[in-house]
């Protein structure tokens, strides 16, 4: 039977204090990590959780083994499940490349019985996972879109798209939704892969396209820095506003200190691996199965709760 989040959330905070030594069970266990390497900002936070994640489970379970294995791309991410399947794991923790084109690998390797934990992005067939962690990407798009809504009212904006993926489509998709009945109207939408130099050269393919532009929603902070350094060059004041995501400490410290170009953010913390692998870990060192899904809700940063936000010491 499904677990319920709560019941998830509830082991995590005891595989929190299980990772601090205060419960140690002797139990040989194989956890096989597969994420994207640190192709942007959001990514490279991602692994520095996983890594530092993998050790203090480790410590804390003696007969635990983590491995952890980044690939810079979907066919790479693919082979790494093969290698990982053949070193007998017994569970996975992914966070997909994309959602198209690792869907597949991941099934097979549940269909060797492993238990699998997906992360963020999504897989087309939700049925491959036990355990599902993300962020609110729904709420992510949601409280984006409805401060475009409510602060720009009425205009034209442009979208910048992450890399195609179920979460993307449900950030997207609830963002149009919160716009919807204002006057807020997008004129171009592009896929810029959540990375600053992709981002760069979409917003100049805007900037070129487009003579009058009113704020921009890039989705990620990557993107962000990638469109705002476009504007700059050139040297286009129409554009009132950017608004990115994910909590980047730059960004968030540009929230805090009143940047009118950044006015606000919206979180999505990359240390959500890290809750994945204690949930998983939970399934072997608890005497209740983890099933189910576990969701950290978004909320919108803004200049009179910034300082709750910025962790100047963060790798991200």
């Amino acid at each position: 039977m499904k677990a319920t989040v709560l019941k998830i959330a509830m082991a995590a905070g005891l595989m929190a204090g299980v990772a601090t030594g205060a419960i140690a069970q002797q139990k040989n266990v194989t956890i096989g990590v597969s994420i994207p390497a640190a192709t942007h900002g959001w990514t490279g936070g991602a692994v520095y959780h996983a890594q530092e994640t993998a050790k203090a489970l480790e410590k804390a379970h003696p007969g635990l083994k983590v491995i952890v294995k980044t690939s810079p791309d979907g066919a790479s991410q693919a082979n790494a499940l093969d290698d990982l399947t053949a070193q007998k794991i017994d569970a996975l923790v992914v966070l997909p490349f994309n959602s198209d084109e690792l869907t597949d690998p991941v099934r097979q390797v549940k269909n060797k019985g492993v238990l699998v934990t997906v992360i963020d992005r999504g897989l087309k067939d939700p049925s491959i996972q036990d355990i599902y962690v993300a962020g609110d990407n729904p709420g992510f798009g949601r409280i984006a879109g409805k401060y475009f809504a409510d602060t720009l009212k009425q205009g034209n904006i442009v979208v910048l798209r992450g890399i195609p993926t179920v979460l993307d489509d449900e950030r997207v998709t609830n963002f149009e939704k919160a716009i919807q009945g204002s006057g807020v109207k997008i004129l171009d939408r592009q896929y810029a892969n959540w990375n600053r130099d992709d981002a760069f050269k979409v917003m100049q393919d805007f900037l070129s396209k487009h003579p009058k532009i009113d704020a921009v929603w890039a989705a990620d902070d990557d993107m962000a820095l990638g469109v705002l350094e476009a504007i700059r060059q050139a040297k286009r004041e129409d554009i009132k506003f950017v608004v990115g995501g994910a909590g980047m400490k730059e960004m968030v410290k540009r929230v805090m200190d009143g940047d009118k170009m950044i006015p606000v953010n919206v979180t999505y913390p990359p240390a959500l691996v890290a809750t994945a692998m204690h949930v998983t870990a939970a399934n072997f060192y608890t005497n209740a199965p983890m099933r189910g899904t576990f969701v950290l809700n978004a909320q919108l940063i803004t200049k009179d709760n910034a300082k709750d936000h910025y962790f100047p010491n963060s790798p991200f």
